[in-house]
């Protein structure tokens, strides 16, 4: 006789929910001296709790930071079903850009905990992925961006501006944007 698995209880739900939204915070603002206990205590939750849902450090800063970049990405396809894609691309990237700034800490934190040989951003590539082919495919369909340029191209691009944006000021990292646009929407080949 086979068992159906256990709902998860509402609280529990709610629980993580608060824990997840309390570490991106946290790590975002103390990057790597972000801690467990304190992150459970400001949730109102006991630290056996958070750890029942992130069994470690590292996992509850994985999961804080793929809940935030999911969001980021999310925006992409809100935005192109309402924008040109030129448009909803710049939009997009000044929101990832603004993002990449305000959580500088938490990427910090993530190259800290994670071992040296693993990449602290394979979780996020997918989201990313997706959300950089939904604007592209926009793109190719409106003809406001470059057909020839491919998602992995552009991930590499966008990730390059936002790497040296975490470095500057948001008005030199939306100067970057509106870089990258031209390289996104101009042919640049010669004629």
């Amino acid at each position: 006789m086979s068992t159906a698995p256990r709902r998860t209880r509402s609280d529990a739900l709610q629980n993580r929910d608060r824990l997840l939204e309390i570490a991106a915070r946290a790590f975002a603002e103390q990057g790597p001296q972000a801690t467990p206990a304190a992150i459970a205590k400001q949730a109102g939750v006991g630290v056996g709790t958070l750890y029942r849902h992130f069994p470690t450090r590292e996992a509850l800063l994985v999961a804080a930071h793929s809940q935030q970049i999911a969001r980021v990405c999310e925006k992409a396809t809100d935005l192109a079903a309402r924008c040109t894609a030129a448009e909803a691309t710049r939009a997009w990237l000044e929101h990832f850009l603004d993002h990449a700034m305000a959580n500088s800490n938490m990427c910090a934190a993530l190259n800290a905990a994670l071992a040296p040989d693993v990449d602290p951003y394979a979780h996020t590539h997918t989201l990313l992925n997706g959300a950089v082919t939904t604007l592209l495919d926009a793109g190719a369909r409106d003809g406001t961006l470059r057909a020839d340029i491919t998602p992995g191209d552009a991930l590499l691009l966008v990730g390059s501006v936002a790497s040296s944006a975490q470095h500057s000021t948001k008005e030199r990292a939306h100067r970057l944007v509106e870089l990258l646009m031209d390289a996104l929407t101009k042919n640049t080949t010669a004629t």
